[in-house]
């Protein structure tokens, strides 16, 4: 209960402002509904959502069957830990192992803790099965890269910010270009255990890397006993119009890594999927998490995982994807450098004469487009994977002016 009555977004603002810590610099937009590809502020303006929680509402706001499966399940029981069974672990496994053919599933809640148990993961793997020497584990990762923001992931960050004031750092950890395999090859060694990369990094600003790195980086992998991880977190889900962006070029990482749309944005679940003989060195006690792999959350997954499929979301996002980047790119606008993209994952990046993405992303707020800057120069448009052409199109009539200068 409010101590004191709020009415309009300036008044929820000054809340957050006054007591919350400054480490977000949201939009200023205050949102209290939301349904579809659609959110509605305190003061009754819609806007079209175009962020989607960074791709963890791929099934739209407050999907009906979701809400439902939540609503069903609090009813029951929430939380058992893991100390205890449950009757909805089970299940959700195997819709999530059916779905994707990974035998093992190990379920976290928060991307950044899928990203650590990967870790560990590798790390263990590389004493137990290849013999690496104690302590002497190597994983390389890649320029550019966004994983978290735990004091291990922002060891191997390359980003100053996420660094600053957060050391002495968590060693390991080798980066190489994003994009380079000649460099992925150089860079390993007897002590190296695995490769972790984003195959599309979305924080970055929507880069890809060149078309075959990621089927050369298996084979490199495979060729050196090392494993490849791929973080398909913001990616994953249908996101890029296949359920995973490895999927466009044929590969099956050794560890893949999962959160965000996992819950249809109801509820906090991740989880790493991995192979029998990988996942077999992890014993009772090794790793786990109080909340998961809990009631709630699995019977919230095991269905924003089948309404991704019944409702043939991954086919929209393929096809919506396709038709939005073609839209974009063809805008005539001295302040766009690029456009570029795979699926329902978009960056436009504009000109240093453009003086930032930051007003424009501003701009399209006043006008009922929600997205949001990265790396100062980068729009990304990540719209739910539910939108339709007609939505596109009434968002296209508003981004048209904006990038051609009218922020």
């Amino acid at each position: 209960m409010l101590l004191t009555e709020r009415t309009t977004s300036q008044d929820y603002i000054d809340l957050e402002q006054k007591y919350g810590a400054n480490n977000y610099h949201p939009l200023d937009v205050v949102i209290h509904e939301a349904s579809g590809c659609w959110v509605t502020d305190v003061d009754g303006k819609r806007y079209l959502d175009c962020l989607s929680a960074y791709s963890a509402v791929n099934q739209g706001h407050a999907h009906p069957k979701i809400r439902q499966a939540m609503i069903d399940q609090v009813e029951r029981v929430t939380l058992t830990s893991r100390a205890f069974r449950n009757d909805q672990l089970g299940p959700f496994y195997e819709t999530l192992s059916t779905l994707t053919g990974y035998p093992r599933i190990l379920p976290m809640n928060t991307g950044a803790e899928a990203v650590e148990t990967a870790i560990k993961l590798a790390r263990k793997w590389g004493y137990k099965v290849k013999g690496v020497p104690d302590g002497q584990a190597e994983i390389i990762v890649c320029d550019g890269n966004f994983q978290g923001r735990t004091t291990t992931i922002i060891s191997f960050s390359p980003e100053p910010q996420y660094r600053d004031g957060f050391g002495p750092f968590t060693p390991g950890f080798k980066l190489i270009p994003y994009g380079d395999a000649d460099a992925l090859e150089a860079a390993i060694t007897p002590n190296t255990v695995a490769f972790m990369l984003e195959p599309i990094q979305g924080e970055g600003g929507v880069i890809i890397p060149p078309s075959g790195f990621l089927k050369r980086a298996a084979e490199i992998c495979q060729r050196h006993r090392v494993l490849l991880v791929n973080d398909e977190i913001q990616t994953g889900l249908g996101r890029t119009g296949k359920l995973f962006t490895q999927d466009h070029e044929g590969v099956r990482a050794d560890i893949l890594i999962l959160g965000k749309a996992l819950s249809g944005g109801f509820y906090p679940v991740s989880a790493v999927l991995s192979s029998d003989e990988i996942m077999s060195v992890f014993k009772p006690g090794d790793h786990g998490s109080t909340f998961g792999g809990n009631p709630l959350g699995a019977a919230v997954a095991r269905t924003a995982l089948e309404v991704l499929v019944e409702e043939r979301m991954i086919d929209n996002a393929a096809a919506m994807g396709e038709y939005f980047l073609e839209q974009l790119a063809e805008i005539n606008s001295p302040l766009v450098k690029e456009v570029r993209g795979k699926g329902l994952l978009i960056g436009v990046e504009l000109k240093p004469e453009a003086g930032g993405a930051r007003r424009y992303c501003e701009a399209l707020r006043e006008g009922g487009v929600l997205c949001k800057e990265t790396h100062v120069n980068i729009i990304r448009f990540a719209p739910p994977l539910v939108i339709t052409r007609d939505e596109i199109d009434w968002a296209l009539q508003r981004i048209r002016p904006v990038l051609r200068g009218g922020a």
